[in-house]
């Protein structure tokens, strides 16, 4: 008796505690929110969502913002990976061509085409029997649902590649990749499916226009596949937006800068890499910042990754407002 007396006040201690916890963390997430300040910065000019890596981006006028990153009906960003035989990803810095799938979904169909190819659909819920690889995105694992022998087949084809290609799709209930295992700045909390890094990618237009200006061939926006593009602000302003809220409800928060590679000088209309430009000319003055800790080497630092904080839907035109505390 003595015991299950003991049992109750220990239990009794311990929920109350845990009331207590969750009640002061109440109070200081109430108290930083009503010292919170907004300021505006600008406006959502372009929403980017790339069903697969590194095919061509969709331009869409608004998206659910979900914790994997940006969704519109069916299509989810970068949730669909072209994979090598021993199941390593494959993106348009070995297949520059790859930029001129696009991808687009009807009812219960994802389509692909691609110039001089008969378009390609697949099932966007795929068959329990098609089998599940472990894949590899820059080093780590991530499964796929294999998209089945007409799509890598089709993919193949398009891509004239000697060694056979397939397509790979991340279900909800796989095991998300881990960003922390690429970065430091990443958390344990942060989860992807194929990104790079970030679920969001953000870059204003003001920062593509200066390096216009440095440029002898100028290039667009979608040479840097961002997910939210801002205009009304000044040239990498949003370098320094540790925290910004768009439109009502969606709040972001900065993880790190994007550091650029290759992929950059892939013509986005052409499938043709440059292997130079704009790569170079980035590099004579946006490398390594020094308010940003790590070591990015050669690679100039262009837009902004961000976590996603607070989900819900962002639309072009949305105001894009600055946190500050």
């Amino acid at each position: 008796m003595e015991s299950l007396s003991r049992t109750r006040a220990t239990l009794f201690l311990a929920v109350t505690g845990l009331g207590a916890a969750v009640i002061v963390s109440w109070f200081f997430l109430t108290k930083r929110r009503r010292n919170r300040s907004l300021r505006k910065v600008g406006e959502v000019s372009h929403l980017f969502l790339y069903p697969v890596k590194s095919c061509r981006g969709t331009s869409i006028p608004e998206a659910e913002c979900k914790p994997f990153g940006l969704q519109s009906g069916n299509l989810k960003d970068r949730h669909w990976l072209v994979v090598k035989e021993n199941k390593v990803h494959v993106t348009a810095r070995q297949e520059p061509q790859m930029v001129l799938i696009m991808a687009s979904w009807d009812k219960d169909k994802l389509t692909l085409r691609a110039p001089e190819m008969e378009h390609l659909q697949i099932p966007l819920k795929l068959p329990s029997s098609n089998g599940i690889f472990t894949c590899k995105v820059h080093g780590n694992e991530v499964c796929g649902r294999d998209c089945g022998d007409k799509a890598s087949q089709w993919i193949t084809s398009f891509l004239k590649s000697k060694e056979v290609y397939r397509l790979v799709q991340f279900e909800d209930n796989m095991k998300p990749r881990n960003p922390k295992n690429e970065y430091e700045k990443y958390t344990d909390h942060d989860k992807v499916a194929y990104p790079d890094l970030s679920p969001l990618l953000l870059l204003s237009e003001a920062s593509v226009d200066n390096l216009n200006t440095k440029l002898q061939k100028m290039v667009t926006i979608r040479n840097f596949r961002p997910n939210i593009v801002v205009t009304g602000c000044e040239a990498h302003e949003e370098d320094s937006w540790e925290e910004v809220q768009i439109g009502t409800s969606v709040t972001l928060k900065r993880v790190m800068p994007c550091p650029r590679c290759i992929l950059t000088t892939v013509n986005p209309d052409t499938g043709v890499i440059d292997m130079k430009e704009p790569l170079e000319t980035m590099r004579s003055y946006r490398l390594h910042n020094p308010l940003d800790q790590g070591n990015f080497k050669m690679s100039p630092l262009f837009g902004q990754y961000v976590r996603i904080q607070q989900t819900g839907i962002i639309k072009v035109g949305d105001p894009v407002y600055q946190i500050t505390y």
